[in-house]
């Protein structure tokens, strides 16, 4: 293949025609190329997949992560290790393609490897590594560790993202009319962007678009500005020129804002995630419109086809045992790990996700008189299994992991797995009778889990969330703690609120509904299967980004002034 004057190897549909490059940090394309962490991840892997089943005109731009995030591993003691394992990948292509960008006032060269659409039925993806020898060892190390917890690795690592693709797609002759930055990570594309048309603000707003997926303002990235001054982040502007053209005159350098202010429309990841969005940064002066997209998952990698042909074919015996058999294969996985043996007709609930804070992954266990009254039952028997992967240098994230494991070699009948990627993500949602999330309102800008686990046959259980106000219908297609205001609680009375909603809804209906109207139940199942294909398949979300975003011309505000006095 010609990398020189590369075009999207397949027929692209008329109505995506528009040319898009595709900036994220993370692709959570398929389990073996383990360049992802989490959320953000699995939406970049399930967008590319949905561009390449409708068939964009779209590339995405991402980093060749040595080490991948990290390798989720145990201590003698069962507690979470971190390990560090190098990936070799030899479904990558070599584009023969290297050239250099400028990092801490240096040179640094860039290697570029290519995934092919149809080695995972993906849109295309250009992978950069710094991992070469060309490069002095320190300029090696940048492209080792996802999200590395050095601050100047990290703002070197988002020069790459940005300044690198950027760059990367002027040396392949892909020219995007759109450059979608999933995430402000990419943002420094924007000053590469302002110096190759002239320093010409306009000409950057006609081409950028921004996802953001952070629904508070403290949670969006921030660096000293005279750090990503002398790390050359800027690419050639001095700080007041970057103070002038941002419109930030303080020394704390706010990506976010920089890319509402850069962007020429910018989207929040749920409908309630926009309304928070536009919110937070009303206050700011210069910022782009924002609107809102529902995150998705893609449809036709992540769902059980056979149990929705049992449930489009009516036949109850098959669907049941079907998503029974499905439970058994992944409690091989709990065996294998914990050695304890789960039951496939005992209800089971599975938390599982990445571990942060404001998730509460062991807010069941905080009332350990219920907790035990739930474990023991033996009228409506109970199995718990917990998985995930905590920031590697989050302690209270990866004492909160170690907190269960030790809670769990307690009972027979509570499980906590390691090794939370692609694959076992599948298997825990097949697993899974009522898939638990009970992030802190509004902390949850999407949340995507539990999509796919709704497209395999597990039913949400969930506070009023991210996406769950958009697809809930309470008893119908999953179960929904009743939202309140949550604003003038506390953070200890909103956690008391949630964890006694909790157990008043698992005890008083969903026990109940599971083991003595099993044909509710199943309906209930069934409807979460419907909702989900129809409202959260990934292909409804790449139409929309065209449509909503990309498709939208940007309009200066003096060309819009000028409009408005014309009529």
């Amino acid at each position: 293949m010609n990398f020189r004057s590369y075009k999207v190897p397949y027929p692209i549909d008329e109505r995506y025609s528009k040319s898009v490059a595709y900036f994220s940090m993370e692709f959570a394309i398929h389990q073996p190329l383990k360049i992802y962490s989490g959320g953000l991840g699995f939406l970049s892997g399930s967008h590319l997949r949905s561009a390449f089943e409708v068939k964009q005109n779209l590339v995405g731009i991402g980093i060749l992560w040595k080490y991948g995030y990290y390798d989720q591993a145990r201590n003698q003691d069962q507690t979470l290790q971190v390990t560090w394992m190098e990936k070799i990948y030899s479904f990558l292509e070599d584009t023969g393609i290297k050239f250099e960008i400028t990092i801490h006032e240096h040179p640094v060269w860039v290697k570029v490897m290519y995934l092919p659409p149809l080695t995972f039925n993906s849109a295309p993806l250009f992978l950069m590594t710094t991992d070469i020898p060309e490069n002095d060892y320190i300029s090696q190390t940048i492209t080792h560790r996802l999200y590395d917890a050095n601050v100047a690795t990290k703002v070197a690592q988002f020069i790459l993202l940005g300044v690198g693709g950027a760059k990367l797609l002027d040396e392949i002759g892909f020219t995007p009319e759109v450059y979608h930055l999933n995430e402000a990570h990419g943002l420094s594309a924007a000053f590469f962007l302002y110096q190759k048309y002239g320093r010409k603000i306009e000409e950057v707003r006609k081409r950028l678009v921004f996802t953001t997926h952070t629904p508070e303002e403290a949670g969006n990235e921030k660096h000293d500005i005279h750090l990503c001054h002398n790390m050359s982040y800027f690419c050639g502007l001095t700080v007041n020129e970057v103070k002038e053209v941002t419109g930030m005159p303080d020394d704390q350098f706010n990506h976010s804002l920089a890319a509402l202010r850069f962007a020429r429309i910018a989207n929040g990841v749920s409908q309630l995630h926009g309304v928070v969005s536009r919110q937070m940064w009303e206050k700011y002066d210069d910022i782009c419109p924002i609107k809102a997209i529902t995150n998705a998952q893609n449809w036709r990698y992540w769902s059980d086809k056979q149990l929705y042909r049992a449930r489009e074919e009516e036949n109850d015996v098959a669907f049941d045992d079907r998503k029974k058999w499905m439970k058994k294969r992944a409690f091989e996985i709990v065996a294998d790990q914990t050695g304890k043996i789960f039951d496939p007709h005992v209800f089971t609930i599975v938390w599982a996700r990445r571990f942060a804070g404001y998730k509460r992954a062991g807010l069941i266990t905080t009332d350990k008189a219920r907790f035990e009254a739930l474990l023991s039952s033996t009228k409506y028997p109970v199995q718990i299994i917990w998985a995930g992967k905590p920031y590697p240098v989050d302690y209270p994230a990866i004492s909160e992991f170690n907190h269960l494991v030790h809670l769990s070699k307690n009972y027979k009948n509570v499980a906590v797995l390691v090794g939370y990627e692609l694959a076992l993500s599948k298997r825990m949602k097949q697993a899974a009778d009522c898939w638990l999330n009970n992030p802190r309102v509004p902390r949850e800008a999407s949340g995507t889990s539990g999509m796919t686990a709704a497209m395999n046959g597990a039913v949400n259980f969930s506070t009023n969330d991210g996406w769950i106000p958009e697809f809930m219908h309470h008893g119908n297609n999953g179960f929904v703690v009743p939202p309140v205001d949550y604003m003038s609680m506390t953070v200890q009375d909103q956690d008391q609120y949630d964890l006694d909603q909790l157990y008043e809804l698992l005890n008083n209906e969903i026990l109940p509904l599971y083991y003595d109207d099993h044909s509710t139940w199943r309906q209930i199942v069934k409807n979460g299967m419907r909702d989900v294909q129809i409202q959260f398949d990934s292909n409804r979300m790449a139409e929309e980004y065209y449509e909503l975003l990309y498709k939208k011309e940007y309009r200066s505000a003096q060309a819009a002034l000028t409009r408005d006095l014309a009529h």
